[in-house]
């Protein structure tokens, strides 16, 4: 991540949210859309917390966007590019004033979307925040120099990352089970892309030319402020920002037909790893298929399901075991994955969470349980949306799905129309055999 100006201000205060409205909607806060001429969509959620403006930026490209042969990574890349400051307002200049305003700041990426925030005090500093920010993503300044300095930075991120048995697991996992989609990459990409950023100047300005443009990001603020105001100040300072009517044109990734493991052999001594990856569905507020999977993961690999307990509490086979269902834009992967013991006992926990996944096609759920996991997500929704940043927090990542704050209330809905029949299907659906990439890691045994 690049800088970090830690946030002075003390922890923000808890939302007051009326208990009517949590009854009906999940996301109970007023809110409004707004584009301008140039495209940037603009969402303001004001609230009655006093002084406190969440200010976020998100840019809907991630390493999804890499789909450029030796660009990987290069979103991430271009994340640390947008602290370098403007020709006005310099790197050091911005961190002053942040600083001197006793604001937050931080970026970070991801499959889908990048996201830049400020967490400040004040209605008067509105106007400040929305001037710096609108220069920095117009007017961002940067010389080759200055990416061959901070290429170096980025390499060192890739061996602390994959210095890590898990994040080295999940690149094998990705790498095996993708064939044409750009998830084949993680978000820091292929350590030869990385190396030949110092080359990527000219590269940097078509990126910037192709995503960071209004058409291609949305604006979100969320807390104490004058929605009236803020889209004065955001007509005055970001109407001179060009589109770029680019379209991203995405590899549909084909079906996987056989079976795919593969492994990896850790150079030290570590507890093994197992990840069991299913090609599932896209995000959709729409459909059930994404929304009964996220239930069936908290009914059968939670920490409270019969399978957790046995392989974690009783048999002490596994030292975590859980399921990882992520949202994104286009279909990824359904994710098993569990840290086990003994190395000997990898082949048995592999089989007993295969052996769940057909106990679930074949036996429904109990509807109690599935109602207590769906009253246990609504409220771990409520309580993300505990604080003005929880709320903008929370909303950016539905948002670069979405682009809509509804469809936190819709994807809610489906989760309550959800039935145990409805959760069967979908494990036959997805859970096939033939739809599956195994792959392990043990330590201390790489010659």
């Amino acid at each position: 991540m690049p800088k970090f100006i830690a946030l002075a201000l003390s922890a923000v205060l808890l939302l007051a949210i009326p208990l009517e409205s949590q009854k009906t909607k999940v996301f109970p806060f007023d809110y409004k859309i707004e584009e301008l001429e140039n495209g940037l969509k603009v969402v303001t959620i004001p609230l009655n917390n006093p002084n406190i403006i969440s200010y976020y930026t998100i840019v809907r490209s991630g390493s999804r966007n890499e789909i450029e042969p030796g660009k990987s990574g290069f979103a991430h890349f271009f994340e640390h590019m947008m602290f370098k400051g403007t020709k006005e307002v310099p790197s050091a200049a911005y961190d002053e004033f942040l600083t001197q305003l006793g604001a937050g700041t931080n970026g970070f990426t991801t499959d889908d979307f990048t996201c830049y925030f400020v967490v400040f005090a004040g209605r008067d500093n509105l106007e400040k925040v929305v001037k710096i920010e609108a220069d920095r993503f117009i007017n961002l300044y940067y010389t080759e120099d200055m990416i061959r300095t901070e290429a170096p930075v980025i390499e060192g991120e890739y061996y602390s990352s994959v210095s890590n048995p898990d994040r080295r697991l999940s690149e094998l996992l990705r790498g095996t089970a993708f064939e044409k989609h750009s998830y084949k990459h993680t978000t820091l990409g292929y350590l030869k892309d990385i190396q030949d950023m110092p080359n990527q100047y000219e590269y940097s300005l078509l990126y910037k030319n192709r995503f960071y443009a209004p058409d291609n990001t949305i604006l979100l603020v969320a807390g104490d402020f004058d929605p009236a105001q803020l889209m004065t100040l955001v007509k005055k300072y970001y109407s001179d920002w060009k589109k770029s009517n680019y379209a991203l044109q995405t590899p549909v990734e084909p079906p996987q037909t056989l079976p795919k493991r593969a492994h990896y052999d850790w150079p030290t001594k570590t507890l093994a790893r197992l990840a069991i990856g299913f090609h599932g569905p896209a995000y959709s507020d729409e459909m059930i298929d994404k929304a009964a999977l996220n239930l069936l993961a908290e009914v059968s690999f939670s920490p409270s399901s019969p399978l957790y307990q046995r392989l974690v509490n009783e048999e002490q086979k596994c030292a975590s075991l859980g399921a990882n269902f992520s949202d994104n834009r286009d279909p990824h992967l359904l994710v098993f994955n569990a840290v086990v013991k003994n190395d000997d006992d990898l082949a048995t926990v592999e089989s007993e969470v295969l052996k769940e996944l057909e106990r679930i096609k074949n036996e429904p759920a109990s509807a109690s349980k599935l109602a207590d996991i769906k009253s246990n997500i609504k409220y771990s929704m409520a309580d993300a949306l505990g604080t003005t940043d929880g709320v903008a927090g929370t909303l950016a990542r539905y948002l670069e799905l979405a682009a809509d704050p509804g469809t936190v209330n819709k994807l809610f809905d489906l989760y309550e129309r959800i039935t145990p029949q409805d959760i069967q299907d979908m494990a036959k659906k997805y859970f096939k055999p033939a739809n599956s990439t195994v792959v392990t890691l043990t330590g201390g045994k790489a010659k």
